[in-house]
């Protein structure tokens, strides 16, 4: 029978295959917390006076997010506030609004929820209800990065925070791979920064935290979290680069550290390589940070109005 391999606890409650680690409940959840520490220690993430705008969900990895970035704002390190997105998907969005909305609450933070109807006049459902469109993640993160930039500045917050996971860090490694989009490859990694004051850097303090064993954090500590999965995420390229990523983690298990490791390793000499076309211009739309004349949401928008 295994034993926790820090304290001997034998009510263990994750073995990890990575690492040949076994844990409790209590050695587990301090695992999580140091090592979301060190990311933010090691990235610089984090300095004093920071009031952090937490992008959150509702679901396991922003609630997780809050729960460890509150330990900071207990110190008095940071503040933080948080925004939720609607996005509009019937029978999906509304449970995770609403358990957003109580975590707010229940820590006592500043918090609002914008809508995508009342940003742009459209709900994610409409959008995919038009034809030709270009898939529902990829309207999401662009109409939901332009929203929450947006509510940074409304709360003056010096940093964004994500909830993004190692699971979400190596598929957008591998998609962009794969779609030769070296420009968005240079712009992942644990800190967003831009050349434009309109811009609030993000941070992604859970960046090497696998998928499950954040959801594992949030059972463990109780929280209240949505459940549910996007109905739209298994129809997307990120979907499908999740299930191989996950079937080859099955035999073999540090996949998905390597990737990060290696890409970490290379993403300053593709930087000088192509630049990086982050934004440093205004759009001439929505006056939202732009590297073009006109920002993607704002194309976007053009796009499905004319379809």
């Amino acid at each position: 029978m295994a034993i926790c391999t820090k304290c001997g606890n034998p009510k263990v409650i994750i073995n990890r295959k990575q690492s040949g680690q076994s844990l409790c409940k209590e050695c587990f959840i301090e695992s999580i917390r140091r090592k979301a520490i060190k990311t933010i220690k090691k990235e610089k993430l984090l300095e004093k006076g920071d009031k952090v705008l937490v992008a959150l969900s509702g679901g396991k990895d922003s609630v997780t997010l809050l729960d460890i970035l509150d330990t900071f704002r207990k110190r008095n390190i940071i503040d933080i506030c948080a925004v939720t997105v609607d996005e509009g998907i019937e029978g999906y969005r509304n449970e995770g609004v609403e358990i957003a909305i109580r975590h707010a609450e229940r820590l006592g933070i500043e918090h609002k929820v914008v809508s995508f109807k009342d940003s742009f006049n459209i709900t994610l459902d409409d959008m995919m209800k038009i034809p030709n469109h270009r898939g529902s993640c990829t309207y999401c993160g662009v109409f939901r990065r332009w929203i929450i930039n947006r509510a940074a500045r409304d709360f003056s917050a010096t940093k964004i925070a994500t909830g993004h996971n190692l699971d979400d860090e190596t598929q957008a490694i591998l998609m962009n791979y794969l779609e030769g989009n070296v420009d968005n490859l240079t712009k992942i990694g644990p800190k967003t920064e831009s050349k434009s004051p309109l811009f609030t850097p993000k941070i992604k303090p859970l960046r090497e935290i696998p998928e499950k064993e954040i959801g594992l954090y949030a059972l463990a500590k109780d929280l209240e979290i949505h459940l549910a999965g996007c109905p739209y995420s298994q129809e997307s390229f990120r979907g499908e680069i999740g299930e191989i990523l996950k079937n080859l983690s099955k035999e073999h298990p540090t996949i998905m550290y390597s990737t990060l490791r290696g890409f970490d390793k290379i993403k300053e000499a593709l930087k000088k390589e192509n630049k990086g076309n982050f934004a440093s211009n205004t759009c001439v739309i929505c006056g939202e940070p732009s590297s073009n004349e006109i920002c993607r949401a704002c194309t976007f928008l053009n796009e499905l109005n004319k379809n």
